[in-house]
């Protein structure tokens, strides 16, 4: 039966997208109809939108990508990134609707981005031909998943000694958390992320992100924000994206000034034994560098126990002189901040 790539989302069944999705077994919360939603609402952010069909309308594969500028016109230009999280996902792992959604793909990206990179949130390699004959590079990307299977002592003794020390201290020094149920708190979290970022000297993205999250996804259970607390003074905060049987670590920060109660090591630990409560199995926490080089964020993530991937990224350069602009002006306004 003959194939075809829509793109006009207009097009695609309402109903036949999410359930691609969610029967897939690499089925994730970045490739549904509701990040699109939350993308499509979000400042300074352009979803990009593909489904492989056939002759009835049936989907064999579908791509969700997000192009992401840090300003507007053709400053941001120089800024625009195409991410994939996720994606795409593939009905059997067929080899040849991947090399279609993704031929596709490339002819819109190039137009709009500078360079275009998947994030793997799972083993791509048997797809590494069809990416590398599209001209993509695949290099060692990390991560780590915690089995939330596991018993709560079981968690606690594959810690790290230290981090669990410092949850008990957290725990001494009154810190509690709770989990945040309104819109009416974004603010707050937001200026917390605000501090964070600008320690980092990272850009972070604009607060309509949060909002367009918290409203659209909240009422379907798919993000939960907890913050902690010392006495009433909200004192750090973790946002997870949640989907099937999987939590997704999304932002998470402190204030600087009460590190020594220690929230960032006990926000983990409550959003896991949340997630252990409410039949969640797996704790995605994200990036966690390139093996080779040091990164403070993987040494931070390791001390909480769980298993370290290597899924990689794909990564393909659109616009070479761009890219070159946009990493110069990366390097200055990091040395502004």
């Amino acid at each position: 039966m003959k194939l075809k790539v829509a793109t006009d989302i207009s097009k695609i069944n309402k109903k036949k997208w999410p359930d691609f999705v969610y029967r897939h077994p690499n089925g994730n919360i970045y490739q549904t109809p509701e990040m699109y939603e939350v993308y499509k609402n979000t400042k300074n952010y352009e979803p990009i939108f593909l489904a492989v069909v056939n002759e009835d309308n049936e989907i064999s594969g579908t791509l969700l990508a997000v192009i992401q500028r840090e300003y507007k016109g053709p400053i941001g230009n120089l800024t625009a990134r195409s991410i994939i999280w996720g994606g795409p996902l593939v009905k059997n792992g067929d080899a040849q609707v991947l090399d279609l959604i993704l031929s596709e793909y490339d002819k819109i990206a190039r137009r709009r981005a500078i360079y275009s990179q998947f994030r793997n949130l799972w083993d791509m390699q048997k797809f590494k031909d069809v990416f590398d004959n599209l001209g993509y590079y695949y290099e060692d990307h990390l991560n780590i998943l915690i089995n939330l299977m596991k018993s709560e002592d079981l968690l606690l003794k594959q810690m790290h000694s230290t981090r669990r020390k410092q949850i008990r201290r957290a725990l001494r020094r009154g810190v509690t958390v709770k989990e945040f149920e309104s819109i009416g708190n974004i603010n707050k979290i937001y200026s917390i992320l605000s501090e964070v970022y600008a320690r980092a000297k990272l850009p972070l993205a604009d607060k309509s992100l949060f909002n367009s999250a918290f409203k659209i996804l909240n009422s379907k259970k798919m993000i939960k924000c907890f913050g902690a607390f010392n006495n009433k003074e909200l004192i750090g905060v973790r946002c997870v994206l949640a989907y099937k049987n999987t939590l997704y670590d999304w932002y998470a920060g402190s204030l600087k000034k009460y590190l020594d109660k220690y929230p960032n090591d006990l926000l983990p630990w409550e959003v896991f034994k949340w997630g252990k409560e409410n039949g969640y199995t797996i704790f995605d926490f994200g990036g966690a560098g390139k093996s080779n080089k040091p990164y403070g964020v993987r040494n931070y993530k390791k001390k909480f126990g769980g298993q370290m991937v290597n899924y990689g990224r794909y990564e393909k350069v659109l616009k070479p002189l761009s890219m070159q602009i946009g990493k110069l002006g990366f390097k200055i306004y990091r040395k502004i901040k």
